[in-house]
């Protein structure tokens, strides 16, 4: 099986490069993703490891919201609060902790809004240990959940995002994990906007301080380690279009908050929505060798759109990737392809393609020259 790549467009992308050169930040790392599409319209660093810190209690929501999903695990449930996650996530810690008392109960909804709003640490244990046991198990759930979301430059080692060499992330990670959690479950992302939460007598504020800023934020969580310094992966609902950023290694909680909502800010106001593409438009054809049809047309889920600067229509340099040979039948439905758009020669997004309609077997003198056709494309 080779991989084969038909190049449908290859404008300039001095629109969109130039967008981007106007605008920077102090984050380390950081990433603009728009949240309808997928396109990332900025992006530091995007793909180089980073250390989490809390910003991984999403993958820990993740599989907490999977579990409740499937039945598993109720919001009503009461896990028992060890002397491991008192110890190592509590007032003791140090570290941030919603100070639950050691051998009690607590339900599994104030465990998730502790989660959220204090990024409680012994929060994130106790629901490590009450869905798999230990907090290593857990750490396995997170990791074959990360790889069905499409986590490639993900490892995750604790529920919590403590230190720890072996675990890291990326800004584009971070991005689709903070995607993946708004669509996937919309009926709890309520809690992500929560203004403050009290448990054991102590009210503390949600720490993503934006969420009270008035300009759209209602999600997602923050992150911080000395190492590591201060991030957040945030998201925005203004007018028809969300937005989800990452900041990550700056100095201070306000810087952290500074940089988040002047990338948001930006943004919101620097680009247009732009579809090259309407739902069921035909973006490519992949050949099907020795089918009754000698190439099947591929479209979107819905149709394909971008953000583009202001003023701009610069098309997008793009690839569409299949492995060949295609080989009938095909079903009208499936994915088939994939969509792969660069700016400045860094993908920026990637769609899957679908085959518009059903292929079948091929009689005998077709397959034969099909098979010909193939064998001279493999001596070149």
């Amino acid at each position: 099986m080779r991989l084969l790549i038909a190049i449908f467009a290859v404008l300039s992308l001095a629109g969109a490069a130039l967008a981007q050169a106007e605008f920077d930040t102090k984050a380390k790392f950081a990433v603009l993703m728009d949240y309808e599409s997928g396109t990332v319209i900025f992006q530091k660093n995007a793909d180089a490891a980073l250390e989490p810190a809390s910003m991984a209690k999403l993958m820990t929501l993740a599989v907490v919201f999977n579990e409740i999903r499937a039945g598993r695990v109720s919001l009503d449930d009461e896990f028992f609060v060890s002397e491991h996650a008192w110890r190592t996530g509590g007032a003791a810690s140090g570290g941030s902790t919603m100070f639950a008392e050691l051998n009690s109960q607590i339900r599994v909804e104030d465990l998730v809004r502790s989660v959220i709003i204090q990024s409680g640490n012994d929060a994130s244990i106790v629901l490590a240990e009450g869905i798999a046991g230990s907090e290593s198990t857990f750490a396995l759930m997170m990791n074959e959940l990360a790889g069905e979301i499409g986590l490639e430059q993900s490892y995750f080692t604790n529920p919590v995002g403590l230190p720890d060499p072996d675990m890291y992330s990326s800004a584009r990670d971070l991005a689709e994990l903070g995607r993946y959690l708004i669509r996937e479950f919309p009926e709890y992302y309520h809690y992500f906007s929560e203004p403050s939460m009290e448990w054991n007598g102590i009210n503390q504020a949600n720490r993503n301080s934006l969420v009270e800023m008035g300009i759209g934020v209602d999600g997602l969580k923050t992150g911080h380690t000395e190492a590591a310094g201060y991030g957040s992966v945030t998201s925005t609902d203004r007018g028809d279009r969300r937005l989800i950023a990452v900041v990550h290694g700056l100095t201070s909680m306000r810087e952290r908050t500074e940089e988040a909502r002047k990338l948001l800010t930006w943004g919101a106001r620097a680009f247009e929505r732009f579809t090259p593409y309407a739902e069921g438009q035909i973006v490519a054809y992949a050949d099907v060798y020795g089918g009754v049809s000698p190439n099947v047309g591929l479209v979107g889920q819905g149709e394909i759109a971008l953000y583009l600067p202001r003023g701009s229509r610069q098309c997008l340099s793009a690839t569409v990737n299949y492995e060949a040979p295609l080989l009938p039948p095909v079903r009208q439905g499936d994915r088939i392809a994939e969509l792969r758009v660069f700016c400045n020669d860094q993908l920026v997004q990637a769609a899957p393609l679908y085959a518009v309609e059903s292929v079948g077997q091929g009689d005998l003198i077709r397959r034969a020259t099909d098979a010909l056709k193939q064998l001279a494309l493999g001596w070149l």
